[in-house]
């Protein structure tokens, strides 16, 4: 597989101006596996069909579903996370992902008002839809009721007055007489449906242990299973209306955010690291005048492919701004890293499914091994940890740490929040970051001599590797709300 460079991106990466009213729905659901995804990919792809440009988004930091929204609009599928990048971002990222785009569509996360554990409304969809200021579409699994639906809508609709329901798309409805008693059910609800779903079997995708499969591992069901999204909303959805709907949100009063411009901040002064059982405030930010970097030829690589599909586009921006030219390639296909490369990025996905594949690739795991021995910076999240390891479930990998990784039986998931312990090639020892947690395997041991994070909760424990130029961790965090990162990053690569 040819490397792939940045400057081949599509044309959501083009700078054009964003009006701040930009139409926009939020698809939200009373609780998980109601339709959101097949509600809000479907709709993607049916506006897309009418000749729409359509700006795709997803609450919370999941990978996967902007997979499929990327595929249902041909446009970067982009995260809008209130927890790991802060509230007040979540503003401007929209509108930064919706340059140049005619409507925006925001899937959901969970239930409508679950969010980070313990934080009240923080990082949940209703969260997001009072911060974009968007109305909600409400996703109801109707399989198993008829009248009790009007009790739940109203409910979801009543319960926090600056949440604004708009509508109703009730899934899964059994039968023409199903649909009479839902809908004769709601007129005393207030809240008017904009669409009926009945239960189609090939709209259904594929789930294993993290969730959906994603959609590099399966492009071709994953077009047709988006097709088949595409085709049941615009049959059973009133497109006129729910577009009429998300015209009715009003304009933003930020601006959009811009990697280069966010750039232009002075670092933060690092903190004291505090212990962990402290808390540590955020630190401040300090606007200077932009001085955006011109790329040089330094080329930061970045693991893509099939095994490491969990990126956010953001940092790959960032990168760039900072004056690096980001190229990707695949560690099933490449032998070699691509030329010239001075730095490298291993974010999430999912080695340990082509764990045979990765072994076998002997001539990449060397390259990767010899990067790191030179002092490279290299920067891995989950799993780029597991393949910097010596090895995965019993085989070889790039043995750059010295630890073991292996499946697991037990679920990790959430968010944390994390202190980095010393200095490294991302951030200085004190640096504050939120990340999130999403995986089914154990690294032995699960920290180095120096950790890369102090964590926190849910149990105070410090966890990843920081060595030479090397920092693999099990966090995936969101550069946006750190730029500094992507700078330090470079700037290292430059003089390693």
């Amino acid at each position: 597989m040819r490397a792939r460079r940045a400057s081949e991106a599509s044309s959501g990466d083009v700078v054009v101006s964003v009006p701040s009213s930009v139409p926009r729905l939020v698809i939200a659901a009373p609780s998980s596996g109601s339709g959101k995804t097949t509600v809000a990919t479907g709709l993607m792809a049916a506006f897309a069909a009418r000749g729409l440009a359509v700006s795709p988004h997803k609450v919370g930091p999941d990978y996967i579903d902007p997979g499929y929204h990327a595929l249902a609009t041909g446009r970067v599928g982009r995260n809008l996370d209130a927890y790991l990048c802060g509230p007040e971002l979540v503003g401007p990222l929209f509108l930064h992902g919706a340059r140049g785009c005619d409507i925006a569509v925001v899937e959901g996360v969970m239930g409508m008002f679950d969010g980070a554990a313990g934080e009240g409304e923080l990082a949940s969809t209703a969260h997001v839809a009072k911060l974009l200021g968007a109305p909600v579409v409400l996703v109801v699994d109707a399989s198993s009721q008829s009248r009790s639906v009007a009790a739940l809508v109203h409910g979801f609709a009543s319960w926090d007055p600056e949440v604004r329901v708009g509508g109703v798309i009730l899934n899964k409805v059994a039968s023409d007489r199903h649909e009479e008693l839902l809908r004769e059910a709601l007129e005393s609800a207030g809240v008017p449906v904009l669409g009926v779903l009945r239960r189609v079997a090939q709209v259904d995708t594929p789930s294993r242990h993290l969730g959906l499969v994603p959609v590099a591992e399966r492009r071709t069901d994953a077009v047709e299973a988006v097709a088949a999204m595409a085709a049941q909303v615009s049959s059973g959805c009133d497109l006129e209306a729910l577009a009429g709907l998300a015209r009715s949100a009003g304009a933003l009063s930020c601006a959009a955010w811009d990697a280069a411009e966010v750039l232009g901040s002075s670092p933060p002064p690092p903190l004291p690291v505090p212990t962990l059982g402290a808390a540590a405030p955020r630190p401040p930010l300090r606007p200077e005048r932009p001085r955006p970097q011109t790329p040089d030829g330094l080329v930061v690589a970045v693991a893509g492919g099939a095994a490491f599909t969990f990126s956010y586009a953001e940092h790959s921006e960032l990168l760039a701004a900072a004056g690096a030219e980001v190229v990707s390639f695949d560690p099933l296909r490449d032998e070699q890293l691509p030329d010239g490369t001075r730095g490298l990025i291993i974010g999430g996905g999912f080695p340990e499914v082509y764990v045979s594949e990765l072994s076998a690739n002997e001539p990449l795991r060397k390259a990767v091994a010899a990067l790191a021995q030179g002092g490279a910076p290299v920067a891995a999240e989950c799993a780029g940890l597991l393949y910097l390891c010596r090895e995965l479930d019993g085989q070889p990998m790039c043995g750059v740490l010295d630890a073991r990784a292996r499946m697991s039986g037990r679920l990790t998931l959430g968010y944390r929040d994390a202190v980095a312990v010393g200095d490294s090639v991302l951030a200085p020892a004190g640096t504050r970051m939120r990340g999130h947690e999403f995986h089914r395997t154990v690294v032995e041991p699960g920290a180095g001599a120096a950790p890369a994070w102090g964590v926190r909760a849910p149990v105070p424990r410090v966890e990843g590797f920081v060595q030479q130029g090397v920092h693999a961790s099990y966090l995936h965090t969101h550069w946006a709300s750190e730029p500094g990162v992507a700078r330090r990053f470079v700037e290292r690569c430059r003089t390693s």
